[in-house]
């Protein structure tokens, strides 16, 4: 059995190339938020969530998962959209 290796890139440097990160909130169905959606085409937004065993992840674009926290970055994450994003560093996310 073959294991699939997953590429990773640190989340240090993903703020580094695309910018500080914002935790976006979700009031509205995501569909309903254009402001959102526009964020979504642009490539821009990354979805953390926790894996099975409690580390955080983030992925490239928009995963309607339940817990999940949503991030809005300045430029696009488009570079990283084939990687699963480690080290979460909240310290790096702006208020």
């Amino acid at each position: 059995m073959k294991l699939l290796k997953v590429k990773t890139a640190r989340f240090s440097q993903v703020v580094e190339k695309c910018g500080e990160p914002q935790v976006y909130t979700l009031w509205q169905k995501p569909e309903a938020d254009r402001h959102f959606q526009s964020r979504i085409k642009n490539n821009r937004v990354m979805t953390i969530q926790e894996s099975e065993n409690g580390i955080e992840f983030g992925i490239v674009g928009f995963r309607e998962r339940k817990g999940a926290t949503y991030l809005v970055f300045p430029k696009s994450l488009k570079r990283f959209a084939d990687k699963r994003i480690v080290g979460v560093n909240w310290a790096l996310v702006g208020q």
